[in-house]
């Protein structure tokens, strides 16, 4: 297991890495949204990204992942694999691509007269060259993740974002609107590739002198892990983007840009705890090899109830100023995002708990019952939404979302408690607390703050948010006296 500095530094590079990258995903968002494309393109854009994202998984499957998980654990025990397990998943994946992406160029036009979208077809013939490019950019960031690199797996990150941004609005500006925009995210994700490729093949590859040869059966449990980590991510994807792809289906392109907008302002606020799982869930793997469970359990306690801290109020105040948010920031065309948005506050809570879950189960071994898992709530999910969306619009994809969500946080954490024994009774009584503390917040700021009517009020208001909340929590005790630093060492 990494050592406290490793894991600090770690944090504050994925952090810094990864604000560049929301910021300008969100300077992107607010761009497209209020400048450049009205409802409807804005979500034929989007929508073809979650159709796209979907075909991704056939591109990707878990061979990314089981990679990470294996080079984690031989870093520590017999560093000379590692070079094999990179030319063996990097062979898999070319093949694997190079048919995907072929078959949805060939096939773009039957794709999106199936779906019922003609005018998609020109957005999936270019997401051939999307699914290629994304798939060898998320390849290195995850590989850096496994060795724990993590300021290189964030970099890769915010190049893509920046590279996004830049060619997303300078193509759009060019006269080719939502599809100049879908070509600039595949621009993007070129950059991230080409300089994720080469910084891993220095790095991670030439780092280590390959063994003589690779260990017997290494090959076979390489793939073979992949196969329950696939199914998690095939239904993440789920979880993600059929959503999206059945409000296209069900209603029409404005109804996504409103759902979508909505997901991806949690998105934004879920960075920094997207940010902590990522950096932690590796020193998960690290430290059961090493037979410290302990310190494995208090560093994962420490780390949720700190973020559970700060994300049961931001998401209750996120659900008061849902509606001025969106109507101020993106435009009154777009305040159907906002009853999304109160419903998909619920979720952030949720999320948070996912993000310092999800992947510590992979590195904990424990990446077929999470699949299990994964699995059904998916499945719950898409037929939650075909039975929601057409009776109550696009607030049932949000309802869909936040329940089946919440029952796949219950599974996981009776999983991450089977195998850290955690402790439920104190984990529960801080959790209460920040319950009830965010409750008296967020009266306050319905009695304080006046009507939010522009920007600068709304401002207010958030600020009222947050400095009762910081002295409510320390009055209380919820603001968790113990640190990640003080636990490690």
């Amino acid at each position: 297991m990494r050592s406290l500095d490793h894991i600090v530094r770690g944090f504050a590079a994925t952090l810094v890495a990864r604000a560049a990258y929301m910021l300008s995903s969100a300077l992107l968002m607010v761009l497209l949204a209020r400048v450049f494309l009205d409802p409807g393109a804005y979500g034929l854009l989007f929508w073809s990204i979650g159709v796209l994202a979907v075909v991704q998984l056939a591109a990707d499957l878990g061979l990314g992942k089981s990679a990470a998980r294996y080079i984690a654990e031989y870093g520590e025990t017999d560093p000379g694999q590692i070079p094999h397990l990179l030319r063996h998943v990097l062979g898999y994946k070319l093949a694997v691509v190079s048919l995907v992406g072929g078959v949805l160029f060939v096939g773009a036009g039957p794709l999106a007269s199936v779906l019922g979208k003609p005018a998609a077809e020109p957005f999936f013939a270019v997401g051939a060259l999307l699914v290629v490019a994304k798939s060898f950019a998320v390849f290195p960031e995850i590989v850096f993740q496994g060795s724990n690199r993590l300021g290189y797996s964030a970099t890769v990150r915010a190049l893509g974002g920046v590279g996004r941004l830049v060619f997303a609005v300078a193509f759009v500006l060019a006269g080719f609107g939502a599809l100049g925009a879908f070509v600039g995210y595949v621009v993007g994700y070129g950059i991230a590739a080409g300089f994720g490729l080469v910084a891993m093949y220095v790095l991670v590859y030439e780092a280590h002198e390959p063994s003589a040869e690779m260990e017997p059966g290494l090959a076979r449990r390489l793939v073979g892990y992949a196969v329950p980590l696939t199914a998690t991510r095939g239904a993440n994807v789920l979880d993600k983007q059929i959503d999206i792809v059945l409000v296209g289906v069900f209603l029409n392109s404005t109804a996504v840009a409103f759902y979508t907008l909505a997901k991806q302002l949690t998105d934004f606020v879920l960075a920094p705890a997207e940010s902590l799982g990522f950096v932690i869930s590796p020193n998960f793997g690290e430290g059961k090899a090493g037979g410290d469970v302990d310190r494995v359990r208090a560093l994962y306690e420490t780390a949720l109830g700190n973020a559970l801290a700060l994300y049961v109020p931001a998401a209750v105040g996120l659900a008061l100023v849902a509606e001025p948010l969106v109507t101020l920031v993106f435009g009154a065309s777009y305040a159907g995002a906002a009853p999304v948005l109160v419903l998909l506050s619920g979720f952030v809570v949720l999320q948070t708990i996912t993000n310092l879950t999800s992947d510590s189960l992979d590195y904990l071994g424990r990446a077929r019952e999470r699949a299990i898992a994964k699995g059904v709530t998916s499945v719950g999910n898409f037929a939650l939404n075909v039975a929601l969306i057409p009776a109550i619009g696009v607030v049932g994809a949000a309802l869909a979302t936040v329940v089946t969500h919440a029952i796949y946080v219950s599974v996981t954490l009776y999983v991450v408690h089977d195998e850290l024994s955690l402790h439920l009774r104190q984990l529960a009584i801080d959790a209460a607390r920040v319950v009830a503390v965010s409750g008296v917040m967020a009266g306050t700021i319905v009695v304080v703050a006046p009507p939010i009517t522009s920007l600068p009020l709304l401002g207010v208001a958030i600020g009222i948010g947050v400095v009762s909340w910081t002295a409510l929590a320390f009055a209380s005790g919820v603001i968790e006296r113990r640190s990640i630093r003080a636990v490690l060492g």
